[in-house]
């Protein structure tokens, strides 16, 4: 148990799979290289700071939409089905969302394919609102519902 513990305390390092290597038989040197991603720059893997302030600007949003049809009222769940319209519609179709656009960051398949598409989307956006899928990541600061989905969050700038 402590063996567990320990490489769960030991953060995203840790959770490299066996085996998991840059392809030459050494050690990952930066997140995204065993997904042929570079180390930074355009098409880089995004920072988990960036994708936080991403999220909430999509979450201030979605209330702020929901507000303005439930006016006088606050919005309450309201709020969460303007954040999953929003969430799946853009990454779906565009790749990604009002907060990421504001950060310079995209959603991209890991397979290469333009759109990321509607089922993705969909998984994705289901697996954040669990919360525990959108703050576990692995080495390549891919986090569970990013795994789930075989999608990745690019820097484009």
């Amino acid at each position: 148990m402590s063996k567990w513990t320990g490489s769960w305390l030991s953060g995203p390092s840790a959770a490299l799979e066996p085996g998991a290597d840059s392809g030459d038989g050494t050690a990952q040197r930066w997140k995204g290289e065993r997904l042929g991603l570079p180390q930074s720059g355009p098409g880089s893997v995004a920072s988990s700071g960036r994708r936080a302030f991403a999220i909430l600007v999509d979450f201030l949003l979605s209330a702020a939409v929901a507000g303005l049809f439930t006016y006088p009222e606050l919005p309450r769940n309201w709020s969460l089905l303007a954040w999953f319209a929003i969430t799946i519609l853009a990454v779906a179709f565009f790749g990604f969302t009002p907060g990421h656009l504001l950060f310079g960051l995209r959603v991209a398949r890991v397979d290469g394919v333009a759109l990321v598409g509607l089922p993705r989307a969909a998984l994705r956006a289901a697996l954040i609102f669990l919360v525990v899928p959108a703050v576990v990541w692995d080495a390549d600061n891919r986090c569970l519902h990013d795994k789930a989905a075989r999608t990745v969050v690019l820097n484009v700038r």
